[in-house]
């Protein structure tokens, strides 16, 4: 029997909706195969963060969402989302993205989601977040004063310290002992790491002429040469500060600066930041005023000791040895293992002739020194000069198990990191002297590589030091030597044209920390960018 007109048109319509079922299960089957065999469309949801992978490699389309503005002086920042990324692009003057910072970031709105098309994982930029740009700065800024290094400083001719690429002239051990390696040794001057700095930037692996590519800045002035030729003979303040004024307002008037307002710029100062602040137009009163500089506040200042937290990186004083290939590292290193160590602790340096300063515990540590027969002393008032040479102060370390490392002129000694290079353990009167300066490149925790004995405890002879270190336990005497001769790498600086394959150096570090700062105050800025929306 027929079935009636009514259950006929209900029949046509389930094979309609079967049949349009079936072909929509098929576009979307097929859609969603193109999606994953392209790596095709790929939506974001709204509860995604960041999490970058060094690993992949993302070359990115986007899509532009609302620009906000930023109250803390930078420029409008617009924000760009990409699969599992947030990213803030910084924009040149003429409003073309030029700057790509990853960071993490707060959920975000559903109104914010984006997309991405046509993902790859091939090409992955190794230099991604590491490109510095450096300014070509006019001479008197750097050239310049290497011409004139007969008159940087008053008290030595630093003509020959600037040879090498900075490091010096090369040391040739003529002793029967040999307490260096065959090469890579220089008599280089605790004041020049402007210059070697500067040298090395130039083989940095990651340099770019691009500026809008470029995740930091460096600005090549040699801060320290130029102020160590006014420090003493009465120079004004107008003649010392006329560079550094010369200098900021060059660096106000760059496109690059704008983008951050400095905040991506970074310099080297190769003397302690004592000398960069000076805070009065006294005539008599110490050094220059480029730190007090406002752009110089929104710069990074890597110098050899720091006196402020906010924008100043200490990093370590240059050393005698420059390798040019990893090997020369680990043969070191390996010396410094083996060799024998005949006194408990030494010190190389001279006594202050007010017994009132602060510095006066260096007279109390040479009177100890010299009535124990556990101390060797390097006098450098003898007239012999013995401190300045390499191959006297390096040996002098080597003997010894400890070393002391008293505040001179400053908080810092450099002959903290040649102690440190000859494997010998450093000893600290003052937390300035270490623990709060080298944190990029020394570990926290300061009782891992060195002994503490408080300034007031020496100079009140309440504390004989050769008893002190004889009663340190030799497990942790063993303990402090091993980490000390891991720390070498991290305390010296390669020779300039050269790159090390598997050692990271002082410099490599430094640049890290830098890139890091910069990185913080990029995700700083994101952050307001945030709240403000």
């Amino acid at each position: 029997m027929d079935n009636p007109p009514l259950s006929k048109y209900f029949d046509k319509i389930r094979f309609v909706f079967f049949t349009s079922f079936i072909f929509c299960m098929s576009l979307l089957l097929w859609d969603y195969y193109m999606a994953v065999s392209d790596r095709g469309i790929t939506f974001l949801p709204s509860n995604s963060s960041f999490n970058y992978n060094e690993n992949a490699d993302c070359p990115r389309k986007f899509n532009h969402t609302n620009q906000n503005s930023v109250s803390s002086g930078a420029s409008n920042i617009p924000r760009y989302i990409v699969e599992n990324h947030t990213e803030t692009i910084v924009p040149e003057a003429h409003g073309e993205v030029d700057k790509r910072v990853h960071m993490s970031s707060p959920p975000l709105n559903r109104d914010n989601v984006g997309l991405v098309s046509n993902l790859s994982t091939r090409n992955l930029d190794s230099c991604s977040g590491q490109y510095v740009y450096v300014y070509d700065l006019a001479s008197r800024f750097n050239e310049d004063l290497l011409k004139g290094c007969h008159s940087l400083m008053k008290w030595d001719d630093m003509c020959p310290y600037m040879s090498n690429l900075g490091l010096g002239q090369k040391v040739i051990e003529k002793s029967k002992e040999k307490a260096l390696l065959k090469e890579s040794w220089y008599a280089t001057n605790q004041f020049s790491l402007e210059v070697i700095f500067h040298n090395t930037m130039k083989n940095y692996k990651c340099l770019t002429n691009d500026s809008s590519l470029a995740s930091a800045i460096y600005v090549p002035y040699y801060a320290g040469l130029d102020v160590g030729q006014y420090l003493w003979g009465g120079f004004n303040v107008s003649i010392r500060d006329a560079s550094p004024k010369e200098l900021v307002k060059w660096l106000a008037q760059q496109p690059e600066w704008k983008r951050m307002w400095g905040r991506d710029h970074f310099m080297v100062g190769g003397r302690v930041g004592w000398d960069f602040r000076r805070r009065t137009e006294n005539n008599d009163d110490w050094g220059t005023k480029l730190m007090l500089f406002p752009e110089a506040r929104n710069m990074s200042i890597m110098l050899i000791e720091s006196g402020s937290k906010v924008n100043e990186f200490p990093i370590p004083y240059p050393t005698y040895f420059h390798p040019s290939k990893d090997k020369e590292v680990f043969q070191w290193q390996k010396k410094m293992i083996k060799v024998k160590r005949p006194y408990l602790f030494s010190f190389a340096g001279a006594p202050r002739p007010n017994s009132n300063s602060s510095s006066s515990i260096r007279n109390e540590i040479i009177k100890q020194c010299q009535s124990s027969r556990s101390c060797k002393l390097l006098s450098c008032n003898d007239g012999h000069n013995y401190c300045n040479d390499p191959v006297h102060v390096t040996k002098v370390f080597q003997s010894s198990v400890f070393c002391l490392q008293p505040p001179g002129d400053s908080f810092t000694r450099r002959s903290t990191f040649d102690s440190i290079l000859a494997g010998c353990i450093p000893v600290f009167f003052h937390p300035e002297s270490a623990y709060n300066q080298y944190l990029w490149h020394l570990p926290r925790n300061g009782s891992s590589y060195s002994v503490y004995i408080p300034e007031r405890d020496v100079r009140e002879k309440r504390v004989m030091i050769n008893e002190k270190l004889s009663r340190v336990p030799k497990s942790e005497v063993l303990a402090m030597r091993k980490e000390i001769v891991r720390l070498i790498p991290r305390i010296i600086y390669r020779y300039p044209s050269s790159r090390l394959e598997t050692v990271e150096d002082a410099f490599d570090i430094a640049v890290k920390g830098i890139l890091g700062r910069i990185e913080a105050a990029r995700r700083n800025i994101t952050n307001v960018n945030y709240t403000i929306s």
